[in-house]
This record gives C-alpha cells, structure tokens and sequence, in this order.
C-alpha cells in the first residue's frame, strides 16, 4: 500500500509543473480542479517562503515539494538568498542538502 501511495506521488510529481506568478510572488499548481500555492515574499536579494498551501482533495502527491522545488530553483537562478518561514519549506530545505547553500 505505501509503495503504491509513493510510485503514485512520483508520477505525479513528474507530471505537474508549478506556474510562476511573478507579480503575486506565488507559485501555482492547478490539478484535478483544485489549485494549490506557495507564497514569498522578496525583499532585496532575499526570498522568504511564507506559506505552501495544497488542499486535502489533491494532498498526498508531492505537489508541495514541486511547489518548494520551483521556488527554490527561481531563488537560485536569480541569485536569491532564501528563508523558509514556511514549516514545509523547511523540512524540504533541511532533507535536501543541495538548496543549503540558498539559505539566508
């Protein structure tokens, strides 16, 4: 049952692309009707994650960390130092050691 529930999250994380609104500073996923988000804040050269939010209908599919992992990936292209305020976010930072280095 958990391998299941897990090749399920993989496909899906392969699957689904996040959507930067630039302007909002927010990232979007809309899936299965539902839309889920991460918002930041920029100051400067400093990105804080606020918040990631997915609802429970489309939970459980690794959307939260495609969501982190394209706001980590935007920080670093634009050469960004990131605080993850955001619980998630920095649960994502600490078990993945390649996005230390954004670390305000």
């Amino acid at each position: 049952m958990i391998a299941s529930c897990l090749a399920q999250a993989m496909r899906e994380m392969s699957t689904v692309h996040a959507e930067h609104d630039l302007a909002g500073q927010r990232f979007n996923i809309g899936t299965d009707g539902h839309r889920a988000e991460l918002a930041y804040r920029r100051e400067g050269e400093i990105m804080t994650i606020t918040h990631t939010q997915v609802p429970d209908a489309i939970g459980g599919r690794g959307i939260a960390a495609v969501l982190v992992a394209a706001a980590l990936d935007y920080a670093r292209q634009s050469g960004l130092k990131v605080v993850p305020a955001c619980s998630y976010a920095d649960a994502y930072v600490r078990q993945h050691p390649q996005f230390q280095d954004l670390l305000a």
